[in-house]
C-alpha cells in the first residue's frame, strides 16, 4: 500500500471559487441579473453542481462531489470537495483529470473513503484528514459500490458486481480455432437470462452483485456472498461488526418476482446467512440505530399497481420483532437515517417540494428542509439528497432553487446555512425567466392540477407569447419549482414554457398516482395538460394561435398520443417516445415490471388494451408536424418504437422528422451537447410552424 502527500493542482486552484456561509437563497428568490443577456445554448457547459454531501458524524466537515462538465470531451468532471462547516474554508481534495465519488466517513470522522479511477480502474481510497494522506485500498477487478464503514473503523464493506459461470449449455459448444491473423466476426452472444439487457448497459453478461470487505488500511477484498441471485445496499453492519445487513431476493425465480426482496444478514466468519425480513414486497434502505439496538427500514407491498408508497418499518436486532411507525404522511418515503435512539429523518417529495423530516418512533414528523434538488441538470425534476450528523443532528443537503442547480448547505438547529454558490459567475450574469405555480382543475374529472410555467425574460404583461406544454416523464415522477436548463433555454427564446404534475406523477399521494393505472396514456392526462393550456389563455398570456408539445419517455408517449387526439398544436416534439406498447413491452428492459405492474394481462391475452394505449392506434387522425428525438441504443423506449410512428406518418404525408442520436441509450441528455442538441432541435423545429 502506498501514501502520498496530497498537493492541489492547477485546476483545483482555479475551482476554488465558493461562496462561504452565504445565507441560503429562497426558494422563489430569483437572482438580480447583472446584465440583461439571455441563456445560451452552450451556457449548459459552464454549470455546475453539487452531490453526494456527506457530513461527518460529528459535523466537522461535509464532502460532497463537485460536478461540472468538460466542453473538450463532452463529459462530467467529478472532483471530490470538503468544507469546515465551522470556518466555511472550501477545500478541494482531489480536482484533477480523474474521477471521484462516493465519499464515505469513518465513525469518527478522521478518514473518508470514496471511489476514484485515479490508480488506473475505479478502486476504493482513504482519506487521512489530519494526516492530509491518500492511499488505495483495494485491487479488485470491477467497480466497487455501497461502501460502508464498520462501526470500529477498521473495515469497508462493499458491494460488486461478480460473473457467473458459463452455463452447461455455454459450455458445450464447441467451435474450431481460428487460423493465425485470420479475422473472423465477433463472437455471437448467448443469452439465457430473463433480465439479459439493461439501458445504458445493452445485453448483459450473466453477472451478479455480491457484497465483500476489505481492512481500511488496506488488503485484499473477500467475497461473503455468493450465488445469481438480487443483492442491493445500502450495507450495514451490525453492532459487533460481525454481520453486515444488505438486501436481497434469493429465490430460484428472483427475475420474475420484480416487487420482492427480504432483508438478510451475512456473517463473515463463515459467509453464513440468516433471513431478516420476510414481509409480501419491498424491504430495503436499512439503518442501524447507534446503540445497535433497532434496524429502520422501508418498505413497498407487491400489490400489481403501477404505483405504492414506502413505508417506514423498524427490526428489534435481538427479538426480530418488526413493526410499522406509522405516520399520517401520504407520500412515499426515502433514505431513512438514525439522529439518535428515538429520532431518524426521512426524505420524501411533496407537491413537487423535496423535503427532510425528522419522525420519532411514535411516527410523529416535522419538515427540516424543503429545497432539496438541483441534481438533474436538464429538466425540473424533483431531486437531491441528504446526510445527517449524529453528534449535532445537523442535516446537509443538496439546495436548489428555481433559479440555480444543486449547492452546499446544512440545516442545525432551526438555521439553514448555504456553504456554495457554484454558478453566480454564470447565472448571476443570465436574465432567466421567472417561474410561477399554477393550481387548476382538470376538465376531465375536476382532479387538482399543480403545475409551473415561466415566462419570457423579456415578458410583458398583457401581451400573449407563444407556449410549449413540456411533459416530464415517469408517468410516476415529478416536476418542481427548480432550474431545468431546457425549460429557461426555451424562455430565452421567447417562449412560456408551461410544466405540470398531471395525474400519475408522484408527491401528490397513492390515489393520484395510481389515477393513471390502466390509462397511460390517455383523454384523462391529456385533459389535464390542456385544462392547464387553457387556463393560460385565458390569463391572457398565451397566444392561442401558436401552441407546442413537448415530452421525454412517458412525456414523449403523452406528445404522441396528444396529436392524436388534437390538431390545436403547430408543432410537437416527442423525446423517446413508446408508440406501440405490444412492440414496447417485448422488446424493452423493462418488460417483466411493466407488464405485471401496469397491464392487465400479457399482450397476446388482451392486444386490445395494449392497442388502446398506444399512439399508434390514433396516428390516422394526426395531422401536427411532429419531431422525433431518440438515442439509437435506447433499451427502454427502443428505436424501433420511434420509427414505427416517423414511417406511419410519412405513409401519410404528415411532415415529421426523426432525430437519431448515435450512441445514446434511453438517459438521450446525459451528455451536456445532448441536452443543447435536443432543445435547438426542438426550438428550429416550433420556428418553422410559428404564426405571425
Amino acid at each position: 500500500m502506498t501514501m502520498q502527500k496530497l498537493t492541489p493542482t492547477a485546476v483545483s486552484l482555479c475551482l476554488a471559487s465558493a461562496l462561504f456561509l452565504a445565507p441560503a437563497m429562497a426558494q422563489d428568490e430569483q437572482p438580480t441579473p447583472k446584465l440583461k443577456m439571455p441563456l445560451q445554448a452552450a451556457d449548459v457547459f459552464a454549470l455546475e453542481y453539487a452531490n453526494d454531501v456527506q457530513i461527518s458524524p460529528d459535523g466537522r466537515h461535509i464532502a460532497y462531489v463537485r460536478n461540472s462538465f468538460d466542453i473538450m470531451t463532452d463529459g462530467t468532471r467529478k472532483a471530490l470537495w470538503v468544507i469546515n462547516t465551522s470556518t466555511g474554508q472550501h477545500t478541494p481534495l482531489f480536482a484533477d483529470q480523474h474521477s471521484y465519488g462516493n465519499p464515505t466517513w469513518s465513525p469518527d470522522g478522521k478518514r473518508l473513503a470514496f471511489t476514484s479511477n485515479r490508480s488506473g480502474r475505479n478502486q476504493i481510497h482513504v482519506f487521512w484528514v489530519e494526516e492530509q494522506r491518500v492511499a488505495p485500498v483495494t485491487e479488485v477487478a470491477h467497480s466497487p459500490s455501497q461502501m460502508a464503514w464498520s462501526r470500529d473503523g477498521e473495515q469497508l464493506a462493499f458491494m460488486m458486481s461478480v460473473e457467473e459461470p458459463k452455463s452447461d449449455f455455454a459450455k458445450s459448444v464447441h467451435t474450431p480455432s481460428k487460423p493465425e491473423k485470420a479475422k473472423w466476426g465477433k463472437t455471437p452472444l448467448i443469452v439465457e437470462r430473463t433480465l439479459y439487457q439493461r439501458d445504458g448497459r445493452g445485453v448483459v453478461k450473466s453477472a451478479y452483485n455480491q457484497v465483500f470487505v476489505v481492512p481500511s488500511h488496506g488488503g485484499s477484498a473477500r467475497q461473503i456472498t455468493d450465488g445469481p441471485f438480487q443483492h442491493r445496499g445500502p450495507l450495514v453492519w451490525a453492532e459487533d461488526d460481525q454481520r453486515i445487513v444488505f438486501s436481497g431476493n434469493r429465490t430460484k425465480d428472483w427475475e420474475y418476482q420484480t416487487r420482492e426482496s427480504d432483508l438478510w444478514a451475512v456473517t463473515l466468519a463463515d459467509n453464513s446467512l440468516e433471513q431478516l425480513t420476510d414481509l409480501p414486497g419491498d424491504e430495503y434502505s436499512a439503518s442501524l440505530s447507534p446503540n445497535g439496538e433497532q434496524l429502520a427500514f422501508l418498505h413497498g407491498d407487491n400489490a400489481p399497481v403501477p404505483y405504492r408508497n414506502a413505508t417506514l418499518h423498524r427490526l428489534n436486532m435481538e427479538s426480530g420483532a418488526l413493526s410499522e411507525v406509522k405516520t399520517d404522511l401520504d407520500r412515499s418515503l426515502e433514505q431513512p437515517l438514525w439522529i439518535d435512539n428515538q429520532r431518524l429523518t426521512v426524505q420524501y417529495t411533496d407537491r413537487g417540494l423535496t423535503k427532510v423530516a425528522e419522525v420519532n418512533l411514535n411516527g410523529e414528523m416535522k419538515d427540516r428542509v424543503s429545497s432539496l434538488g438541483g441534481t438533474y441538470v436538464s429538466r425540473p425534476y424533483t431531486s437531491g439528497m441528504y446526510s445527517v450528523a449524529p453528534a449535532t443532528g445537523a442535516v446537509a443537503y443538496t439546495h436548489a432553487s428555481a433559479y440555480d442547480l444543486a449547492n452546499v448547505a446544512v440545516n442545525v438547529d432551526g438555521a439553514t446555512h448555504q456553504y456554495t454558490d457554484l454558478n453566480s459567475d454564470v447565472l448571476g450574469y443570465r436574465e432567466l425567466g421567472e417561474v410561477r405555480e399554477i393550481t387548476y382543475e382538470s376538465s376531465f374529472d375536476g382532479t387538482e392540477i399543480q403545475g409551473w410555467y415561466i415566462l419570457p425574460p423579456s415578458y410583458e404583461a398583457g401581451k400573449s407569447y407563444p407556449t410549449i406544454v413540456e411533459i416530464h416523464g415517469g408517468p410516476h415522477a415529478s416536476y418542481g419549482p427548480v432550474f431545468g436548463i431546457e425549460h429557461q433555454r426555451y424562455a430565452a427564446e421567447g417562449y412560456v414554457v408551461l410544466y405540470v404534475n398531471y395525474r400519475g406523477s408522484t408527491s401528490y399521494g397513492k390515489e393520484f398516482a395510481n389515477l393513471l393505472d390502466g390509462f397511460y396514456s390517455s383523454e384523462r392526462d391529456f385533459a389535464d395538460h390542456m385544462s392547464g393550456l387553457d387556463k393560460l389563455i385565458d390569463m391572457g398570456i398565451t397566444d392561442a394561435n401558436n401552441l407546442y408539445i413537448a415530452g421525454g419517455s412517458a412525456g414523449g408517449i403523452a406528445t404522441a398520443y396528444a396529436v392524436g387526439l388534437t390538431d390545436r398544436f403547430n408543432a410537437a416534439a416527442a423525446t423517446n417516445p413508446v408508440i406501440n406498447w405490444v412492440s414496447k413491452t417485448l422488446t424493452a428492459d423493462s418488460s417483466v415490471g411493466q407488464i405485471q405492474n401496469q397491464f392487465p394481462a400479457m399482450p397476446w391475452e388482451d392486444l386490445a388494451h395494449y392497442w388502446k394505449r398506444s399512439p399508434l392506434s390514433l396516428v390516422g387522425n394526426v395531422k401536427t408536424p411532429t419531431l422525433l428525438f431518440t438515442g439509437e441504443l435506447d433499451r427502454r423506449t427502443p428505436m424501433a418504437e420511434t420509427e414505427q410512428f416517423y414511417q406511419a406518418l410519412q405513409l401519410r404525408n404528415v411532415d415529421t422528422v426523426m432525430v437519431r442520436v448515435p450512441d445514446a441509450y434511453h438517459g438521450v441528455t446525459a451528455k451536456p451537447s445532448r441536452i443543447v442538441a435536443k432543445v435547438e432541435h426542438a426550438l428550429a423545429w416550433f420556428k418553422r410552424y410559428h404564426k405571425e
